[in-house]
């Protein structure tokens, strides 16, 4: 089974994210889709495993393998849990249904380590490219605004927010450059502060509740052993 038709005939969960999905969509924006793919458990009984992601097959597509999307999310990854979060979800069967039933499973304080670490790898670039052009990339300036905006509100709620609400017209007014780079720098450093003083009095719990999400995982691999039965051998 090719990594394309593990997609195509094994998806549990599809949606639309980045611009579209935060709602900063714009005339020339791209349709960014992201979804998880359960791949047969005896797949995995065999030395060549299963891919953990898929890069298309359409354009703009990437697909996590069930485990791996788990994995990430445990960690509170942002970009899966955002996945995870997002308002514009094309497809979800049963597998689907009960992953989405557990976003708040995978939640933790270790979102605020994990959100922080990407922002200053992105800052990082920005600020090179302020130093080497002159300006920097505004399209990830007005991102970076937002991914800072969304870890300060999830440690402040405990919610996970993908969409930019009110917001939209003053981030795409950084995305055109009619805001300085200083004064982008300091809306930065505001919300990295309101997230660092939101992290200690946060309702979300320490840890994810590895547990659920595990027992989760075993009782979907169960029931794809039953369900999707393959030879055990190739043939020539």
């Amino acid at each position: 089974m090719t990594p394309e038709e593990l997609v195509r005939e094994h998806t549990v969960y599809a949606c639309v994210m980045g611009s579209r999905a935060f709602g900063l969509a714009t005339g020339d924006s791209d349709t960014d889709r992201r979804g998880v793919f359960l791949a047969p458990t005896p797949l995995f009984w065999r030395f060549e495993k299963p891919p953990t992601h898929v890069d298309g097959p359409a354009a703009e597509q990437f697909s996590w393998e069930l485990e791996r999307f788990c994995e990430l999310a445990l960690r509170n990854n942002p970009n899966v849990l955002e996945c995870l979060h997002s308002p514009l979800v094309e497809h979800a069967d049963a597998t689907g249904r009960e992953l989405l039933a557990l976003r708040g499973a995978f939640l933790s304080r270790h979102a605020h380590g994990t959100f922080v670490r990407y922002a200053a790898g992105q800052r990082r670039k920005l600020d090179a490219d302020v130093r080497q052009y002159g300006a920097p990339r505004w399209k990830h300036a007005m991102h970076l605004l937002r991914l800072l905006a969304s870890c300060r509100d999830l440690l402040r709620t405990g919610e996970l927010r993908v969409g930019v609400g009110d917001d939209r017209e003053r981030l795409l007014a950084v995305k055109r450059g009619k805001v300085s780079w200083a004064e982008t720098e300091s809306r930065m450093n505001r919300l990295q502060d309101e997230a660092d003083r939101a992290l200690d009095s946060s309702p979300l719990p320490a840890e994810p509740d590895r547990a659920r999400v595990e027992d989760f995982l075993l009782r979907t691999r169960r029931a794809s052993a039953l369900r999707d039965p393959l030879p055990l051998t190739r043939t020539a």
